[in-house]
């Protein structure tokens, strides 16, 4: 956006923007912001200046915001590291049983009423065009991720980390699309922020037609995504100088993931109808996302967006299964993997522009061909593994010393 110059900013604001994509995009970002905390020094991710989410970015958003570093997320949600309250993906997949049961007990009445419709004006519409009433049998939607809710609220009521917007250290807001009069509603801001952060990405997270709407307040809500795929004017407008922004929704080129042999010819079609019709949203979402960045441009032209996303001719991202552990890994690993090849390529152009913030790119560790997220992790926790052994050796030493005192004592005794 402004034009790469090294004056440093005197104290600017950092935001991070994450997109929506499901629980596999939400797996994407972690990996990425794996990479992005290792390569960028002088920035730390629990200490972001605003944070926005929407979707299955608003889950990696909060739990960002409630101190738990990228490694964390690593081992929790893409390696099942989990001590306390372990992480499944059905969380996200309960059958909407309820909503199920309600349609079915509507279906004898709305067939009375085809008929009778039917019946009194025989000549106005047929039969079976009467019959297109059944269609209000049709579920709202075919999964409630209450369970989702349920769990946030376990996690986030742990020691250090709370379920209430007002009692972070930092912004965070979490954007959903209300049913009723299709505008995006920033949960968070004034207004909205006594509503639960886990209510709130249950909300979030809430694709038409997949989930039930969520009730907050009497009024339903469903993924925010549908207003815009990033929403990185939430931080712009909360003072944000430079905003980090992943977006892990892009359609896939056919005929570029072809070519990289990614996937095979006529492979997406025969896919079947979730496939496609994933296809068509992340075009539409995507589209508006890129416009979205244009408009950034013009309405903040001296504030800075970094972002960062899969390339459009890789289909293993595209047809990845994140009830699948192996998948979830290779997710993870491969965002991670991508990122740290963007920023080394972009490098040249990132450093002056990230130096004006006070942020550093570490090349030594991007060029390191044989750093993988397990390497990264085992590192982190590599000066934690040497304290907790040198504890237990000087606990040994004072024991074979005691033990040697005691003997002391006993020969001097005899």
């Amino acid at each position: 956006m402004t034009s790469a110059t090294t004056d440093i900013k005197s104290k600017p604001r950092i935001g991070l923007a994450l997109g929506g994509g499901g629980p596999l995009g939400g797996i994407y970002e972690i990996g990425a912001l794996r990479a992005l905390d290792e390569a960028l020094d002088g920035l730390d991710f629990n200490n972001i200046d605003v944070y926005v989410g929407v979707n299955g970015g608003s889950f990696v958003a909060a739990n960002l915001a409630n101190q738990m570093t990228t490694a964390q997320l690593c081992r929790i949600f893409v390696r099942n590291e989990a001590e306390v309250h372990p992480f499944h993906p059905e969380v996200f997949y309960r059958p909407a049983f309820r909503e199920l049961a309600s349609r079915l007990l509507a279906v004898p009445g709305l067939v009375t009423t085809a008929l009778r419709r039917f019946v009194k004006n025989p000549y106005d519409q047929s039969l079976l065009e009467a019959m297109t009433i059944l269609a209000q049998a049709a579920p709202a939607g075919l999964f409630d991720n209450e369970g989702l809710h349920e769990y946030l609220e376990r996690a986030f009521t742990m020691l250090g980390r709370t379920n209430d917007f007002r009692q972070l250290k930092r912004s965070l807001y979490i954007v959903a699309a209300d049913v009723e009069s299709t505008e995006a509603v920033c949960f968070g801001a004034p207004g909205f922020d006594h509503v639960p952060i886990s209510r709130a990405i249950q909300a979030s997270t809430a694709s038409p037609g997949l989930y039930v709407p969520v009730n907050i307040d009497g009024r339903y809500y469903v993924d925010g995504t549908l207003r815009k795929g990033l929403h990185a004017s939430v931080a712009f407008e909360d003072g944000a100088d430079l905003v980090f922004a992943v977006n892990p929704q892009v359609p896939i080129d056919a005929s570029a993931a072809v070519r990289a042999g990614t996937m095979k010819p006529g492979e997406l079609t025969r896919s079947g109808m979730p496939n496609l019709l994933s296809q068509m949203f992340r075009t539409m979402v995507y589209s508006r996302m890129q416009s979205g960045i244009a408009q950034y441009k013009r309405d903040y032209p001296d504030k800075d967006i970094l972002l960062f996303e899969p390339t459009r001719d890789d289909a293993k991202l595209f047809f990845s299964n994140v009830f699948s552990f192996q998948s979830r890994r290779m997710v993870c690993e491969h965002a991670y993997q991508m990122t740290r090849r963007d920023l080394l390529q972009r490098a040249d152009e990132l450093e002056p522009r990230l130096a004006r913030y006070g942020i550093k790119l570490r090349r030594d560790r991007l060029e390191d061909e044989q750093r993988t997220i397990s390497t990264s992790l085992y590192g982190e926790m590599l000066p934690l593994y040497v304290a907790k052994g040198r504890k237990k050796r000087a606990q040994k030493g004072k024991l074979v010393s005691g033990l040697g005192n005691v003997s002391h004592l006993f020969s001097k005794a005899q």
